[in-house]
């Protein structure tokens, strides 16, 4: 019997990169699975479908994160769908660079709504969802809510109160038998992260990394399952640092 077979998932953002990876990987160990997008309906089916095809069960949702509203829709329409919801992935995100003086009211709200309140409100209608044997939300959080990377004080900040929901919530969510942990990805080879990582950011990456290479989306998403599963069953309100060992 595969690790998560019976139970449902909904992992946000699941359209591309590290969600797309997340969404494969919880299929293959036996979930079943939705697929949240805000605008990439095309990637987020097409992930859907490899699933399918595969032997899993997937259907793509849609909902912007970053409105409470859509948030919780979008936890409701994958309860509907497979009649239960087990695990949440709080993966949507946004990663804007400006140094302090370029900061404005677009770019703090902007990430905040998403890497903040999505996490808040997904979390808030996944909790009135889960059954009475509990469940698991995995936050993706990043190494950048610990460091101190120049232009990027908006983004950290998101983070780190990322980490500090996970904390909070492992106390308050464990005496209903839900798990809460987070995944602090290093530099990761996706979509997003490619624009950034120039290849001389690359070469310094790796140089800097003890396990001596980029992250690939598929690192990030085998963490995810270990904490998803009953491997992880005494592990809450904890972070797990994917980072190939760079501080």
């Amino acid at each position: 019997m595969k690790k998560l077979e019976g139970k449902a998932a909904l992992v946000t953002g699941g359209a591309r990169g590290i969600g797309a990876a997340i969404a494969r990987r919880l299929a293959k160990d036996g979930a079943a699975v939705a697929v949240n997008y805000s605008k990439s309906a095309k990637e987020a089916q097409a992930v859907a479908a490899g699933i399918i095809k595969e032997g899993g069960r997937a259907v793509a949702v849609k909902g912007d994160m970053s409105d409470a509203a859509q948030a919780r829709a979008a936890v409701e329409a994958a309860f509907k769908e497979f009649g239960r919801l087990d695990i949440l992935v709080n993966n949507a995100g946004r990663a804007e660079f400006a140094p302090l003086e370029a900061v404005d009211e677009k770019h703090v709200k902007a990430q905040f709504d998403l890497n903040v309140g999505g996490p808040v409100f997904a979390t808030q209608a996944a909790a009135l969802r889960f059954s009475k044997d509990g469940g698991s939300v995995i936050n993706i959080s990043s190494v950048a809510a610990n460091s101190s990377y120049p232009s990027m004080s908006v983004y950290s900040a998101t983070k780190a109160a990322v980490e500090a929901l996970t904390r909070v919530w492992a106390a308050e969510l464990g005496p209903r038998g839900v798990r809460v942990n987070a995944v602090a990805p290093g530099a990761t080879d996706t979509e997003m992260a490619r624009p950034i990582l120039g290849e001389e950011s690359r070469k310094a990456i790796v140089a800097a990394t003890p396990l001596g290479r980029i992250g690939q989306p598929e690192d990030i998403a085998d963490a995810v399952a270990f904490l998803a599963s009953d491997d992880a069953r005494w592990v809450t309100g904890h972070v797990i640092r994917a980072a190939g060992g760079k501080n």
